[in-house]
């Protein structure tokens, strides 16, 4: 008696749902660990250009970006300020949200401020000034890093 193997005629594929939940949970992995740098620039703001603005060495922990239009007005946050005192008092519930519900202190917190070309220096000072009434002790400028010249060249 000849036993005879059964043909099977159906195609045999594989299961992708496993590889497909991988992927997107890839996807969400990396959109969470990227590196946001350009989310603190502001188009509005046209940095001035100097020799001396380099990047920073390492990132900043705790930063807190302040921009200044031509324009005269404030943007932090998201949200637009055409006065000081009402840029100062989104920062003090900045500060109060730091204190309460973080372990930094206000020291540890870098206030970058990102200057329009065409802003007023006065303005950066005030702005300075606020921020260290408020207890905040780091900052730093920003600035587009110009091309530097060559001694005897074109």
């Amino acid at each position: 008696m000849r036993i005879k193997a059964k043909k099977d005629s159906s195609i045999v594929e594989g299961d992708l749902t496993p590889m497909i939940d991988m992927t997107f949970q890839l996807i969400a992995f990396f959109m969470l660990v990227i590196n946001f740098s350009d989310v603190e620039q502001d188009q509005r703001v046209q940095l001035p250009e100097s020799e001396l603005a380099k990047p920073p060495a390492a990132p900043y922990e705790q930063p807190l970006t302040i921009h200044l239009t031509r324009n005269d007005t404030y943007i932090f946050g998201g949200k637009e300020f055409t006065r000081l005192p009402r840029l100062k008092s989104s920062l003090l519930l900045e500060t109060q949200i730091i204190k309460r519900h973080t372990s930094k202190k206000l020291a540890d917190v870098t206030v970058i401020i990102r200057a329009d070309g065409d802003a007023k220096t006065g303005q950066v000072q005030e702005v300075i000034q606020a921020c260290q009434e408020l207890e905040f002790e780091r900052f730093a400028l920003r600035g587009k890093q110009s091309e530097q010249r060559t001694i005897g060249g074109s």
